[in-house]
Formats: C-alpha cells, sequence, structure tokens
C-alpha cells in the first residue's frame, strides 16, 4: 500500500464542496468545541467509535503523526490520519491507510455535515469530516494532528489513547499568548485523564506549565530523554530534528498499539520510520530545488541547521503578515548567496518588496536580494541562476503556501485555490 495518492475525485461534487469551504473560510478563526460537539452529535457520534492519537506542538507536529501512522499501519492497523493545512488538495488531509479520501466521496459525506445546521468554521468542518470518515472506514486508529493551539482546537473532541506535545515557541501569539507559559497551556489542553502525554525537548518554561496542567488533570507524563529512549532507527525524513521527532512518534505508536491489543516490533517500527512520506519538509521535488514548510522562527533554524552542501543555494521565500520574517531571515539568509523575495498566492503574504527590506545585509554588504512579486517567476529565475554552477540548489521556504504552489508548479500538479485553505495557518 503507497504511503500517499492524489485524490481521486476531482468532478463537480468536489468542487461544489470546495465552493463551500471558500464561503465558510469568510467565517475565520473561532476556537472552541460547542460547535463541533453539537455537530458531531447530530451526525452520530462518529468520534466514539475512534481510538485516537491525538498531538499538538508548535512545530514537528505533522511530522510526528504521519510517522505514527506509518508505523501503525506496518503493525497492521486500519488507519486514520488527520492533518492540517494542505499543500495543493483539500483531500491531503484525510487519509485512510495512506491514502487520500476521495474527493467526490468527501463532498457526499459533507451533505451530512452541512445538514446538521450548525454553524461550523472551516477547521471545524475539515475535523467533523475527517472523523466521518474515519469512522465509515471503520478506522482502528485515527491519528489526528491539533490546527490550532489545543484546549480549544476541534481536534480535542477526541478520544485518544495517548498525545504528544513535540514542541513549544513563539507563533500565532495573537491567538494563543505572547510568552511561551501561554503557549504552552493552550497546547496542554489536549490532556485527559489517565492517558499517557508525551513530551518532546521542551523549554523549561513551556515544560513547567505542562507539567502543572497535567497534575491537575491527571495525566501521567512521559518525557523525552527520561521515560522513553531514542528512536531505534532513522526516519526517511531528511533533518537531525526528524530524530527527535522520530523518538516520540515511536514511543507513541508502542503506547497506541499496546491499548489497541496490536504487536509492534522493532522490524514494524523500522519499517515504517523508512517509507514515511511527509511531502514539503526537506524535500528535494527535483535535483536543484529544495522544499521546506519553515514558516516560522524555530522552523527556520530547523532548516538553516539541516542545509545539505551546495556550492552554491539560493533562497526563495514568502512569509505572512502576521510572522516575525524579520527573525526567520537572521536564521536564514546567512547559509544563501542570493534571497529572492516573493509573495505566496495568500492574502495574507507580506509584499515582496518589504520582505525583501527586512533581509539582513553581510557587513560587506555583498549578499544578492532581490524581489519579485511572482513566485512562479521568482522560481525560474533562481532555477536559472543556481544552473551557473554546477550543483547549484534553489530553497523554497518561509511560506505552507508558497511551498504548496511551487511544489504542484514544478510536479505539474493542479493547484486548488488558495483561499479554500485554512484562514490562520
Amino acid at each position: 500500500m503507497p504511503d500517499a495518492t492524489t485524490g481521486r475525485g476531482t468532478g463537480e461534487r468536489y468542487r461544489r464542496f470546495l465552493a463551500r469551504l471558500r464561503r465558510v473560510r469568510s467565517q475565520g478563526v473561532a476556537l472552541g468545541l460547542e460547535r463541533v460537539r453539537l455537530a458531531l452529535q447530530r451526525l452520530g457520534a462518529p468520534e466514539r467509535r475512534l481510538p485516537a492519537v491525538h498531538i499538538a506542538g508548535t512545530n514537528g507536529k505533522g511530522s510526528v503523526a504521519a510517522m505514527v501512522e506509518a508505523i501503525l499501519r506496518r503493525s497492521g492497523a486500519r488507519t486514520g490520519l488527520f492533518t492540517s493545512p494542505h499543500l495543493v488538495r483539500f483531500t491531503e488531509r484525510i487519509r485512510i491507510d495512506g491514502v487520500e479520501v476521495d474527493g467526490d466521496h468527501l463532498a457526499t459525506l459533507d451533505e451530512a455535515v452541512a445538514g446538521t445546521l450548525v454553524p461550523l468554521t472551516y477547521f471545524e468542518v475539515a475535523t467533523v469530516l475527517a472523523l466521518l470518515a474515519f469512522a465509515e472506514a471503520g478506522v482502528e486508529v485515527a491519528i489526528l494532528e491539533t490546527g490550532l493551539g489545543g484546549r480549544l482546537d476541534a481536534t480535542s473532541v477526541c478520544r485518544p489513547l495517548a498525545c504528544a506535545i513535540t514542541s513549544i515557541a513563539l507563533d500565532h501569539e495573537a491567538i494563543l499568548g505572547d510568552t511561551l507559559a501561554q503557549i504552552a497551556f493552550e497546547k496542554a489542553g489536549i490532556a485527559k485523564p489517565g492517558v499517557p502525554l508525551f513530551l518532546g525537548p521542551l523549554p523549561a518554561e513551556a515544560a513547567a506549565r505542562i507539567v502543572e496542567v497535567a497534575s491537575t488533570v491527571g495525566a501521567p507524563l512521559c518525557c523525552a530523554g527520561v521515560d522513553y529512549p531514542p528512536a531505534i532507527g532513522a526516519p526517511a525524513l531528511a533533518g537531525a530534528h526528524q530524530l527527535v521527532n522520530a523518538a516520540l512518534a515511536v514511543a507513541l505508536s508502542r503506547a497506541a498499539a499496546r491499548t489497541c491489543g496490536r504487536t509492534l516490533g522493532e522490524a514494524q517500527v523500522l519499517a515504517g520510520l523508512a517509507g514515511v512520506c511527509w511531502p514539503g519538509r526537506l524535500e528535494q521535488i527535483a535535483p536543484d530545488v529544495l522544499l521546506d514548510c519553515a514558516h516560522n522562527v524555530e522552523g527556520a533554524r530547523a532548516l538553516a541547521a539541516a542545509l545539505p552542501e551546495a556550492p552554491r543555494r539560493l533562497l526563495v521565500t514568502s512569509v505572512v503578515r502576521d510572522k516575525n520574517a524579520a527573525a526567520m531571515l537572521d536564521a536564514l539568509a546567512p547559509h544563501f548567496d542570493l534571497v529572492i523575495a516573493t509573495r505566496s498566492p495568500s492574502e495574507r503574504a507580506m509584499e515582496a518588496e518589504r520582505l525583501a527590506g527586512l533581509v539582513p545585509r553581510t557587513r560587506a554588504g555583498d549578499r544578492q536580494v532581490a524581489s519579485r512579486e511572482d513566485p512562479f517567476a521568482a522560481l525560474v529565475e533562481a532555477r536559472h541562476e543556481a544552473a551557473r554552477v554546477a550543483g547549484g540548489q534553489v530553497v523554497v521556504a518561509g511560506s505552507i503556501f508558497l511551498v504548496g504552489a511551487l511544489r504542484a508548479f514544478v510536479l505539474g500538479e493542479p493547484l486548488e485555490a488558495a483561499e479554500a485553505s485554512d484562514p490562520a495557518p
């Protein structure tokens, strides 16, 4: 069974569904569980039939979720994977046994969701659809990535076998809080009584807050380097940070497998890690093009540490306006000979010229900086410049919207409209 495939349904029903999502998207972000609970109740409570692994965190949660799914599938479990946002197609968000849900079938399920008459937000519609699809397919374990925070995130209606918080850093401060302790409190809201909560390496301030929340709730903690060992094998995903994520994923998988009565041997773990697929994360999409969804400061630092050797590097970047673009560029720009600032197909993207003005200059002032509003033209120009030196490398990073658009461009895939994605990824 492949780890990923394109959604098969691209007919009129699916197009109407995407149009509905665009209308729903106008509601913006509204955290809370009341609407989701009501909609699920009217749909027969599918979440009650779905044991889950629930994963929160600032960075790494998607990678960990993908690894857990791959490992558990190797154990023979029927898996469901819900992640967000998507890169190219909405159907990427919902996978059953590693395969994207059929788009036309998703549109059929959405008729029932719309029929609840509950005014769900964009992410809430996606979450309810995933739970419906998983329950209908008889999924044995659903692996759910939170969208934003945890305490009030729509995925928190699940009934988890195990939970995890991968990392804590400053991001989405306007919604989650402007300190690590405040953000940690929101992420720790996924903790459930008696359900093990696995933690990746965390800043002391964040860890202390999570320990406090877990103790109050009655969730046993399993901490990195103390309660679970390093990963027994390297994942297919590149970068030293993925070894840390792999250790967490293995520990989560073992806990979930035990609760489900599944045997999970070392060979299955290694096979799952070796076969995991998570596009857009240090992904070499062409010999001269590397993609990475580094869209905040911590992500930019991880990318900088993981860059492969190249005689000449060029960065094509776009950043949405509410991110700390200056700090992201401080982390990335010193590793590149040319930075081309551009603008992704998102209305939230910063203007290319403004972004270019944030690129730090060297003392000699010799780093080249350019701005191009058209991201596709920016990539073409960057590849042309990279080709001047044998082994030249173009890196696309800074925005998930940018990575998705340029990934589709390079692969020749149709790109669903950016406005059909989450209001605040």
